[in-house]
């Protein structure tokens, strides 16, 4: 039987992974926020219990709450606490400028994506200039592995096992995507390990395309990837293989600048 201490110890954890989970829920809505009752719901928690969280996000400037709808989204100090030094910032900032080439190259909007347990955050977003932008995900936000083509690419990079794991986890939340199920994110993340590039093409947004290549790392499986989104009616075969010379050239610029791949 647990002693008083270890019981408080346990019960602080436990109120932590619930207020990390309801930061996550928070960072997936986006700047439109969400409510209660879906942050209860993806959570998987009792409304009382999410609305004591809130409160007390919201007092630490963690979470806010905006106009008469009461809609919760991320607050201010979690955008200062970003900005603060570490090894995260200092890698957006590295891939930022490649971002940037890679959507004035292409046309497409382009992504840098970051894998964060089965989920996938986009950390820099660079808009086309086309008239017709396409913009399926916003800086912050978070996507299940295998949900868009940056994710998939992210998902593709784990071993079998541990990708194998992810897909049984996530099989819940892909109830949400009509086109999408365990079968069709296996046979993505197959094509994407056999070509080098992941793609989704009206999988997640009926009129969408995708394309993403996974950043290698020199400590274990790729955390990062770089991809576009655009238009289904712009994509064509010889667009696709051009993306993806793109992609890889950018792909190489960035790793040699980082010291990574020799020039």
């Amino acid at each position: 039987m647990d002693t008083p201490t270890e019981a408080a110890a346990t019960g602080g954890t436990q109120a932590i992974r619930r207020a990390a989970a309801v930061l996550r829920a928070l960072g997936k809505a986006g700047p439109q926020g969400t409510t209660l009752a879906e942050v209860a719901r993806d959570c998987a928690l009792a409304r009382s219990t999410v609305h004591r969280i809130l409160r007390c996000l919201v007092e630490e400037r963690l979470a806010c709450e905006t106009g008469l709808d009461k809609r919760y989204s991320m607050g201010e100090l979690v955008h200062e606490l970003s900005l603060a030094p570490s090894a995260s910032v200092l890698e957006v900032a590295h891939w930022r400028p490649v971002v940037t080439r890679i959507s004035r190259r292409t046309g497409a909007t382009a992504y840098l994506m970051r894998r964060s347990g089965v989920e996938a955050v986009c950390l820099a977003k660079a808009d086309s200039q086309a008239l017709m932008r396409f913009v399926p995900v916003e800086v912050g936000q978070r996507r299940l592995l295998g949900v868009g083509a940056g994710a998939t690419t992210l998902l593709a990079a784990l071993d079998k096992e541990h990708c194998e794991q992810v897909i049984a986890l996530i099989a819940p939340g892909l109830r949400s995507y009509p086109r999408l199920n365990p079968d069709s994110v296996r046979n993505a993340v197959r094509m994407a390990r056999k070509t080098g590039f992941a793609v989704s093409q009206g999988t997640v947004v009926a009129d969408g395309f995708g394309m993403g290549i996974a950043v290698p790392s020199a400590s274990g499986a790729p955390h990062l990837a770089l991809s576009i989104a655009a238009h289904a009616a712009v994509v064509t075969e010889s667009v696709i293989e051009e993306w993806k010379r793109i992609l890889a050239q950018e792909l190489k610029g960035g790793l040699v600048a980082s010291g990574s791949l020799a020039a």
